[in-house]
């Protein structure tokens, strides 16, 4: 039986405030689709790249859906879904296009692809803080980086939902997370949260400071979020041979290369994982045996209370005032 739903559309370009909430109809699952309802969501930076232009692919519009991540339930299956059945609880996977499949609503529909199973004993809340930006420092760091125990590994924007994801996962594996963070005021919480050194952008040379704090080797590894011609300057903060991996574009700029070479450098797509089920079942057993162990622990900024929210949802994540995950709750 089809459905209304409240939805989040946009139709122009802009600020937060283009989005709006409006009535849409939900038709029945097909073959391969499940109907699910949204209890929660989690905001990405890339969606408010998307609402305003400056994200890697433009909106559809008029009428842009939005949203990669969600936790729900289900609540009604198609006829060759064989993953899913009603009643299991569920998180999206975050591997389609936003503008088709955005899950910002009390109600989505997608195909069985993209959705994967919410580890067993986590909440809504939590299920919406931890998917992509676990899986995004998982796959960039594990799969990609190979992160090995003894690594040093440099990570910029770490206040943000997927540094804060990166430093549990670097300490996970025995790395040495070294964070940086625009401003003193969040230092002592990435110091808690389990880095082992911090650097203040706004005041320290970050290359310096890095090679001062490897005994001059520089980081092995260097996870940055924000592009432009700050990725060129993290050259110098890498070792020899060490990894650059981009997955980020914070600054809105042309992405520059740096020239110390030898360096390996990736641009990372979390696409890459999730394109595979057996890259999905990875990710789902390392976020769900972290989860259970304790070493993985979501940091929440803020949760929002209603859809009507997340307006203010999106004008808090543009303020870079917060520091991990916001969440709306349905």
């Amino acid at each position: 039986m089809a459905i209304t739903a409240r939805t989040v559309l946009f139709h122009e370009i802009g600020g937060p405030d283009v989005l709006t909430i409006e009535r849409t109809e939900l038709p029945e699952p097909g073959p391969d689709q499940v109907l699910v309802k949204v209890e929660t969501l989690g905001l990405n930076r890339a969606e408010a790249m998307l609402r305003s232009g400056t994200y890697f692919y433009r909106p559809t519009l008029p009428g842009s859906r939005n949203g990669y991540e969600a936790a729900g339930e289900v609540t009604a299956v198609g006829a060759d879904v064989t993953a899913f059945a009603p009643g299991d609880p569920v998180l999206s996977a975050a591997d389609f296009h936003l503008s088709t499949h955005g899950v910002y609503g009390d109600h989505v529909l997608l195909p069985q692809t993209s959705l994967v199973p919410r580890p067993a004993g986590v909440d809504a809340v939590t299920g919406a803080a931890v998917w992509l930006t676990y899986t995004t420092a998982y796959g960039a760091l594990v799969e990609r980086g190979r992160m090995a125990a003894g690594d040093h590994v440099l990570i910029t924007g770490a206040s943000s939902g997927v540094g804060t994801a990166a430093i549990q996962v670097a300490r996970r594996a025995g790395a040495v997370p070294i964070a940086t963070t625009r401003t003193e005021a969040k230092r002592q919480a990435l110091l808690d949260l389990g880095a082992e050194h911090v650097i203040v952008s706004g005041q320290e040379d970050v290359a310096k400071e890095t090679r001062r704090l490897t005994g001059g080797r520089g980081a092995g590894i260097v996870l940055d979020a924000i592009g432009g011609s700050h990725f060129r300057e993290l050259g110098a903060a890498a070792a020899t041979d060490g990894m650059l991996i981009s997955y980020g574009w914070l600054s809105e700029r042309p992405t520059e290369l740096p020239m110390e070479w030898p360096l390996t450098v990736h641009g990372y797509s979390n696409f890459a994982l999730m394109e595979s089920a057996d890259g999905r079942r990875r990710a789902v057993h390392y976020i769900g045996s972290g989860l259970a162990d304790g070493t993985l622990r979501p940091v929440i900024g803020e949760v929002f209370d209603g859809l009507e929210r997340i307006v203010d949802a999106h004008r808090l994540m543009e303020s870079n005032e917060h520091m991990g995950k916001i969440v709306v709750r349905i």
